[in-house]
Formats: structure tokens, sequence, C-alpha cells
């Protein structure tokens, strides 16, 4: 047997792309000098997790990290799928959003269709929250061929930030080959729907900002429903809070969306926080007010997705048969950049980047990798 070679990689940027398109085009890496000039060198708790969570997922993987955390190598294995009986630990340094787009890719080309089930934080302010995923990325993934029969992520119990305690449970089917796209036109937004959600706090909270909300949508768009998830008990995790997860379908079937969080450091049981507690919270108004217009800002962009899914886009765009898909984006988000490279640099594969002078949205066109799942035959 020959000696492997290693694509070599500096440092801790798009770990989560590097280990996906590492899995996925079946190429061993080492990355060396991660956070190496740091206080606290080497992987973090969440990027160790992810490791951990591919192993779960495929057979015969090799993970080899070196005592300060800072060099890994990675050797990718087959990727198996099936339904996963033990629940995976996403930890509390970063939420289940964090861990849901590089799964959901991989394993749509793996030998059996997945079931697994997640525990951690689902809605926090760095990552997407499993409503928006539900709502965004799900229908992103149908556009390019993937059945709705088997696709679904159920929300058990909610987690917010710092203890977590959310759980939520993934399925996905697999697919022999995506389907290329040409996806160009926005459309125009025919309704608005949204879930807010409060745990450990009153349901006032959600109230207000449901209040907040429709105050600017209804003007704009009549068919707006937004539904209340309020919960108590086991099911509200171990940490106050409340947000608002808000998407926008347009009539060429885009949704575009926006949420936030925001959470208290407290873990006991309350109905409503004190004084000297709200005052750590951003107002439920303002959270409401400030998802709408970041919602409409993102409308704004003139793209078939909003600014956090661009690199989902990008990599199913990737991994479709060798045809041509053409899409539209707002202006490039430094993700959808980062995106693009790790595409170029482990497919080999480059867009096509055109700017339309009119507005700020930009067109792009690739032929795909020709991803094929050889273990699913054909019906």
């Amino acid at each position: 047997m020959g000696k492997t070679a290693y694509k070599r990689l500096l440092g801790s940027q798009s770990f989560r792309q590097r280990l996906l398109l590492a899995t996925l085009s079946s190429t061993p890496i080492l990355i060396e000098d991660i956070r190496a000039d740091e206080t606290w060198p080497g992987l973090r708790n969440h990027e160790i997790s992810l490791l951990r969570l591919f192993e779960t997922v495929c057979d015969d993987c090799h993970v080899e990290i070196n005592e300060t955390g800072t060099k890994l190598k990675y050797k990718p294995g087959t990727i198996i799928g099936g339904r996963q009986h033990r629940a995976h630990d996403c930890g509390v340094s970063r939420s289940i959003g964090y861990f849901l787009e590089p799964l959901v890719v991989l394993c749509l080309f793996a030998k059996q269709p997945l079931t697994i089930r997640l525990k951690g934080i689902t809605n926090d302010s760095k990552d997407p929250s499993v409503d928006t995923f539900k709502s965004t990325a799900l229908p992103i993934l149908k556009r390019f061929g993937v059945p709705s029969e088997g696709l679904e992520l159920k929300i058990e119990s909610r987690g917010l930030p710092p203890n977590g305690g959310g759980e939520v449970v993934l399925s996905l089917p697999v697919v022999q080959s995506l389907s290329a796209v040409s996806w160009i036109d926005e459309g125009f937004v025919k309704k608005i729907r949204g879930t807010t959600f409060s745990t450990r706090v009153s349901v006032q909270f959600e109230n207000s900002m449901i209040k907040a909300t429709r105050g600017i949508i209804n003007p704009l768009v009549s068919d707006v429903h937004i539904f209340s998830d309020h919960r108590s008990g086991p099911q509200a995790g171990n940490s106050p809070g409340y947000g608002i997860s808000l998407v926008a379908e347009t009539t060429s079937g885009c949704f575009i969306s926006a949420d936030t969080a925001v959470s208290h450091s407290r873990d006991d049981d309350t109905s409503s926080l004190a004084d000297d507690s709200k005052k750590d919270l951003m107002p439920p108004e303002d959270i409401g007010v400030g998802t709408t217009n970041a919602l409409l800002g993102e409308i704004a962009q003139s793209g078939v997705v909003d600014s956090t899914h661009q690199g989902l886009l990008f990599l199913l765009c990737a991994l479709c048969p060798q045809d041509v898909s053409k899409v539209r984006v707002g202006k490039l988000s430094q993700y959808g950049v980062e995106t693009l490279r790790n595409i170029r640099d482990f497919l080999n594969l480059k867009f096509i980047i055109k700017p339309e002078p009119n507005s700020q949205s930009v067109f792009l066109k690739c032929v795909g990798y020709g991803m094929k799942n050889l273990s699913r035959k054909v019906s």
C-alpha cells in the first residue's frame, strides 16, 4: 500500500467546508497551524464535535490530532448515513445550525437515508436557527431534486445559550445525483411566514415581537402568518430566552429569511424574568423590528437566496451533474466568497461571475463537478 498523499492546508478558516469537500472528493487533508499564535491554540470544541459527527455517519475515516490541537490529519471514509440510534451532542459553543449544512450536504450522497438526533443549542445569534434551516434550506434542497419524502427537521425541544438543552431530529433521503438549475428570477414576495419562540419566559415576549413585526409587514404584504412556540419544562431547554424567524416566499419559489435570538444566563425555571434581568436582554419589540428590517434588506438584495444561504447554494451547484447551472444572488457575502474559493481548491471548479450593473445582484454560472452516489441504484 502506497503512502497517503495529503492536501496541505493552513489555519482554522473554512473548517466545515474543508472537511465536507475533502470527504466528498475523497481527498485526505493535513491542516497545520490551527490558531497556533492564539492564547488558546488548536481546534475548538465545536470543531472536534463536527469531526466526531463525520465519524458517526462515515465508515473507515481516520482522524489524528496532535497534543496541542494545532495539527489535524483527516482521511475520509465511506459515507454511510443510516439510522443513528445514539444522539450526537453538538455541545454549547456553537448551535446545531453550525452542524446542519455540512451534515445535510454530505449525507445526500450516503449509502442509506439518514436519521439522526442532535442535541445542543437550537437558536442563538451566531448561526442560522433550526427554524430558518427548516423553512429555507430544506426548500433549496428540493429545488436541486432532493425528494420531499423523507426530508424533515423536527424540533423536539428548544435550547438557548449558554446551557443549551435543545434537541432536533433530522431525516434525510439520499439521491443518485442532484439536478442542475437555472434559477435567476427572484419573483415578487407573495407571503411571509414566521415563528416566534420563548423558553422559560412569559409568552408576552412573543406577543410583543409579533405586534412589532406586523406593524411593519402588514401594510406591505397581505398574506402574513406568524406562529408562536412557547416552551416550558423539559422542552424549554436549560436557559431562558426568546426570538423570531421570518421567511418570505416569492412567486418564483424563492425563500428569503432572517432570524434573531436572545438569551439570558439564568438557568432556573421562571415564568418571567426579574426587572434587573430584563435589562440584559434586547426588548422583544426591538427584536421584531430588527429582524423584519433585516428580512426587508435581504429581499432588496435581489437574489434567489439570502446572504446566509449563498454558501449552500454554491455547494449544491458545484455538486450537480456536468451540466450548466445558473443562479442569481445579491451582493456576495464573505461566506459565499469563501465557499467559491474552497470549491475551486477541492473540486478544481470555477464559477463564471458577472455583476449586474443596474442592481447589487450577481449572476453566477458553472458546470457541475458531476458528483454521483455510486451506492444508490437507479430505480
